[in-house]
């Protein structure tokens, strides 16, 4: 079976439009490719398809009602200009659903929201019932009270942690360009767009950083995107949005646009939120036989291993595991505190007890609540 025919045979998606395409590269919302898009989301879901959508624009459309000719650079104007748009984006959506008896829900996210082991159950919880009644969520990244220490930095990122957040099988990013291309199309009139490849491939590094077509337009955090998405099992689409019919074509597994498929099954819930949590309390630093034991026997993090600790963290908080290189080797839900694992740092277990007063745990990371790089 090719891995169109994968596509073809998927039936929840995350689909992501980009803000050139909304509004027309800054001209305002481009009303009339909207009613495309959303005829053919509506289309899609009536055939039983669950669809959620990411979608960009606030700022850009809040710019345009406030006739703002240049993005602003103070973050309170542009969070200002993303409370103005948001409303415009949302009702003109809202009015296009409609026509096809297609109810929707505005969504606004945060990095918070999916860093916060309860909050990222509860948006997945709300995610899901909105799914299962038939309503078409809308999301967007919080713009209005977002901080730039505390932003995804695109909604390409966005869209790959929603398609973890509900274990998504597709992840379609509709851009203004028709796929990705082996080089600059613009430079080179050979340059081909490639179809097909396995969203971990090297070859993507080497064209990216090749300075051609994957280092502009934001294709560079496309891949990233389809990287994080293939982590709970998806496959990234990456197409162009004024593709005539784009969204059913691809769902019924034409070559158009790129391919990113994902090289793995997908992973247990609670290692898609590890895998995607982006905000991490402290480091690890390893010994070899510690890495050794996690990448190559799947063993739990013991305190032995650990030779150093950074940072400041409390029991059950995110932390990454690096090597005495400074790689990132895994990053999981620590057992107990910094100030408690600095006590306990490189004993055996069995000291655990004697040094702390008590033992939870023999391990400072469970190999359940543990993920691989």
């Amino acid at each position: 079976m090719s891995k169109r025919d994968l596509v073809k045979q998927s039936r929840r998606w995350v689909i992501k439009i980009g803000s050139a395409l909304l509004t027309n590269n800054g001209k305002g919302l481009d009303q009339e490719a909207m009613a495309l898009w959303v005829e053919q989301i509506a289309a899609l879901s009536k055939k039983g398809y669950e669809v959620v959508l990411v979608s960009s624009g606030a700022v850009a459309a809040g710019m345009t009602r406030l006739g703002w000719k240049s993005r602003p650079k103070a973050i309170h104007e542009q969070q200002a200009a993303a409370a103005v748009g948001q409303s415009s984006l949302i009702q003109a959506y809202e009015q296009e659903f409609q026509k096809f008896s297609k109810k929707t829900a505005q969504v606004l996210l945060d990095h918070d929201d999916l860093s916060s082991r309860q909050r990222y159950l509860n948006a997945r919880s709300t995610l899901r019932t909105l799914i299962d009644m038939g309503i078409i969520p809308i999301i967007n990244e919080n713009d209005t009270v977002v901080t730039d220490e505390i932003r995804f930095g695109d909604n390409d990122t966005l869209a790959a942690l929603v398609a973890n957040l509900i274990e998504a099988d597709v992840l379609c990013i509709l851009t203004d360009q028709q796929g990705m291309y082996d080089s600059d199309p613009r430079k080179n009139s050979m340059a081909q767009i490639l179809f097909e490849c396995s969203a971990l491939s090297t070859q993507l590094d080497e064209m990216a950083s090749s300075g051609g077509a994957l280092g502009r337009g934001g294709m560079v955090s496309k891949v990233r995107a389809a990287r994080l998405a293939a982590r709970s099992g998806a496959s990234t689409i990456i197409v162009g949005g004024k593709i005539h019919n784009v969204v059913p074509r691809v769902a019924n597994g034409e070559i158009v646009g790129t391919l990113l498929y994902a090289s793995q099954q997908p992973i247990a819930a609670r290692k898609q939120w590890l895998a995607g949590h982006m905000q991490s309390r402290g480091d690890l630093i390893l010994d070899d036989g510690a890495v050794k034991a996690l990448r190559q026997k799947g063993r739990s993090l013991l305190p032995v291993g650990v030779k150093e600790i950074k940072g400041h963290f409390a029991r059950g908080e995110m932390v990454v595991c690096l090597d005495l290189n400074g790689n990132e080797v895994a990053r999981g839900l620590v057992n107990y505190s910094s100030d408690d694992a600095r006590k306990i740092l490189g004993q055996l277990s069995s000291r655990i007890e004697v040094l702390l007063g008590y033992r939870d745990y023999d391990e400072l990371i469970h190999r359940d609540n543990l993920v691989l790089e």
